[in-house]
């Protein structure tokens, strides 16, 4: 955010060759060993305040598009596990993490990306993998470029949320585990159900016995650890 506070426009890359305070959603420590590709863009005023939910979403179906563009091998086996994290072959292969902060009369939101492209870390919340593991190798540079043009290309086509319905179609396109059983993992209890679908806002529909219901913030794992309700 030190850009922002200096009063750039916004549309600013900064990449690393590693990171010493790496962090992943819900302030748990992100890997980050050097080999990998860490992005972040800043993003001024990018939408107005009933739409920045939507953004991980944005995101996420561009950080698809971007790694199928540098690896077509990936187009088949590569998926998005609510809201924005990459899957292959059923392993975490990216993780996203979007930061907001009100500076002066503006919104500013940072969205960092970190992709493992030759590296992945050993044990964690969920099974992890690499491009390299899984594929081939992969150089962070020469995944960048397409990164920068696709999130490009997917913030132009969201305008500013107005475009959020063909954004949502890409990603329910790319969606692990939809129609399947998951559980939704809250800091104090789980709910189990069907993922149904994402709402206009971009929130996840658990079906259950009693209905559904719509969630905007949860741990997601695939399978019925709680009962459903």
């Amino acid at each position: 955010m030190d850009a922002a506070q200096g009063g750039d426009a916004g549309q600013l890359w900064v990449t690393a060759k590693r990171q010493l305070q790496g962090k992943a959603r819900r302030g748990r420590a992100w890997v980050s060993e050097e080999g990998n590709l860490y992005a972040s863009l800043l993003l001024v005023d990018p939408a107005p305040a009933d739409a920045i939910g939507q953004l991980p979403l944005v995101a996420s179906v561009a950080l698809h598009r971007a790694v199928v563009a540098a690896v077509p091998e990936a187009k088949t086996r590569l998926t998005i596990k609510w809201p924005n994290d990459l899957l292959l072959d059923g392993k975490k292969l990216s993780g996203m993490l979007l930061e907001a902060a009100q500076i002066g009369e503006r919104h500013n939101i940072v969205i960092g990306c970190g992709i493992n492209c030759g590296h992945h870390p050993g044990e964690g919340l969920y099974p992890s993998t690499s491009v390299a593991e899984s594929i081939a190798p992969l150089e962070p540079a020469a995944l960048f470029p397409h990164l920068a043009r696709e999130m490009a290309d997917a913030l132009h086509r969201w305008n500013r949320g107005a475009g959020f319905a063909a954004i949502r179609d890409d990603w329910l396109s790319r969606a692990a585990g939809l129609g399947q059983p998951i559980t939704a993992r809250f800091s104090n209890h789980e709910k189990s159900g069907i993922f149904d679908s994402l709402d206009e806002d971009g929130y996840l529909v658990l079906r259950g016995q009693n209905g559904t219901q719509r969630i905007s913030a949860a741990d997601i794992f695939f399978g019925e650890t709680a009962e459903t309700r």
